[in-house]
């Protein structure tokens, strides 16, 4: 079962040394530069009036935070047994198929490092139904400022870690019911780029049922408020 509480905590750590990882990566370079293109045509165009180190950092932070959701969400598929290979980790037996998948892929491609394993592993998700979209070069910002290979190493490594005195996996992403509402949630206290520019806050679990039954879509109607 998802322990939430212990997951944000841990990876409120390995986020920190994710985000050094990319800033010191991308400190120059092409990435940096197409960063630094974006802003310009955005602040051209009236779409922003951040400096480019305000726009950097939220580049940063959000390529950041989705590295991280991105390997949680296929842990998520991968003990739920919604994928019938694991791709980075899994309980028992599970585990080393993982870990095969991904020698394997060293094996064919020995100039790789763990970033080049991740992003491949992220296109061979973008293949499942109803997973490209999440997995879009185009759309999501990890692949705008790739990891370096120790950090894709270290972000691999903290799906495997287990307990000492169990062999059990550190994190377990089980869920019968398949409630993702803690992706939400991990979403909201990684980013505080979202929080900040966004006012990110998920809906409280009590709302949502008086949201999505029409009560306020009633209550608007009644006060003559537009929806």
């Amino acid at each position: 079962m998802i322990n939430a509480a212990k997951l944000l905590a841990d990876l409120k750590r390995l986020r920190k040394v994710l985000d050094a990882d990319l800033r010191a990566t991308h400190a120059a370079g092409a990435q940096r530069d197409a960063v630094q293109a974006e802003w310009r045509e955005a602040f051209d165009l009236g779409r922003t009036r951040d400096t480019f180190e305000a726009f950097l950092d939220g580049a940063f932070d959000q390529a950041v935070v989705h590295w991280i959701l991105g390997c949680v969400f296929l842990r998520f598929l991968e003990d739920n047994l919604l994928v019938d290979r694991p791709f980075l980790s899994g309980a028992g037996e599970r585990l080393d198929l993982a870990k095969e998948r991904q020698q394997a892929h060293f094996r064919a491609r020995p100039h790789d490092s763990d970033t080049e394993y991740l992003l491949a592993t992220f296109a061979e998700a973008a293949r499942l139904p109803a997973l490209s979209g999440l997995y879009d070069p185009a759309h999501n910002p990890l692949f705008r400022l790739p990891l370096s290979g120790d950090a894709a190493m270290a972000l691999i490594r903290f799906f495997r870690e287990v307990l000492p005195e169990t062999g059990e996996l550190m994190h377990d992403f089980t869920n019968p019911e398949w409630d993702t509402r803690f992706l939400g949630d991990l979403y909201q206290d990684l980013s505080e780029e979202a929080r900040k520019r966004y006012a990110l806050l998920q809906t409280p679990e009590f709302v949502e049922p008086w949201i999505l039954d029409g009560h306020w879509s009633r209550r608007s109607e009644n006060s003559g408020m537009s929806g």
